[in-house]
């Protein structure tokens, strides 16, 4: 993860006529490094580096050149770096696709557009726990999408990668393993442990049917079974946001006969259609159309 920071006002770093002193000293009097200049169209464009793959001193020197070029100017070319006997193999095995290949519709013009990526399942799981049944450690279940944030006052759009229903099969109580989460917990600050005692736990209790629902970014987990003769059973699902991975691989855990009996919303929610704009696409189409030839997408792939 990269992050970068930038002032706010770039006053302070600049002489009266707007421009980045080339003496080092700020335009306040005081001595120190001047800050760069934020990047945008009227600012040079960068030097883009050309590196010689048959000559590089060795695999490690390379990488670091082509990382370091792609930090400025975000693109380099690398001479040489597929030799004449892999690319004739590469064109005779191609060239039959290509050569049958419709030719493929264009997807990006020239004009501003916006496309919402809806949710998709995450993960399937039931839960059957039996008397004797242990306690899950509290934890997280968005660090499948790299979450890591600081404190926050409030909950505000884009912190979370996932929500979580868990639905109980049976009467679902302290005693027999009903789920604790610690309420607040997703706008803790990352860095911070579970609690080490369930004090600030909630326990979602349920009769058979009711719902709970729970943000990925909350410390939570299933409490211990400690009956003599009670089962408890929860059918839990996460979802997450349609531009990340699905922490379960649908597309393998399940028979692909079976997925196409399914409701085509059902079978969207699965991952089988576009994370819009295109994310997904199959022979630059709706995937949908794999599984449902007669399938009609709405609108273009926006």
């Amino acid at each position: 993860m990269a992050i970068n920071t930038f002032p706010a006002t770039m006053q302070d770093t600049k002489s009266t006529n707007g421009e980045i002193p080339s003496n080092g000293i700020h335009a306040d009097g005081g001595v120190g490094k001047p800050e760069k200049p934020l990047m945008g169209p009227d600012q040079p464009l960068p030097h883009v580096s050309e590196f010689d793959f048959s000559t590089a001193a060795s695999p490690e020197n390379l990488v670091d050149d082509i990382v370091s070029s792609l930090r400025v100017s975000g693109g380099c070319v690398i001479r040489n770096m597929v030799g004449k006997d892999v690319l004739d193999q590469l064109e005779a095995d191609i060239r039959p696709h290509l050569n049958a290949a419709k030719p493929a519709p264009a997807k990006v013009g020239d004009k501003r557009e916006q496309s919402v990526a809806g949710p998709q399942l995450n993960n399937t799981v039931v839960f059957s726990i039996g008397p004797g049944g242990y306690a899950q450690v509290l934890h997280r279940d968005d660090p499948v999408h790299h979450n890591f944030h600081p404190a926050a006052a409030e909950h505000h759009l884009g912190r979370d990668t996932g929500v979580g229903l868990f639905v109980a099969g049976t009467k679902t109580t302290r005693a027999n393993g009903a789920t604790r989460f610690v309420p607040g917990s997703h706008l803790w600050d990352y860095s911070l442990p579970p609690p080490s005692n369930d004090d600030k736990c909630f326990y979602a209790e349920l009769e058979p049917g009711d719902g709970f629902i729970v943000m990925a970014g909350c410390y939570h987990g299933g409490s211990a079974n400690t009956t003599a003769d009670e089962e408890r059973l929860v059918y839990s699902t996460f979802s997450t946001r349609g531009w990340c991975r699905q922490e379960e691989n649908q597309y393998l855990a399940n028979d692909v006969e079976k997925i196409k009996e399914l409701p085509v919303w059902l079978q969207r929610f699965m991952g089988y259609s576009l994370s819009r704009p295109f994310m997904g696409w199959v022979d630059m189409d709706d995937p949908m159309k794999v599984i449902n030839p007669d399938y009609q997408t709405e609108g273009d792939l926006w």
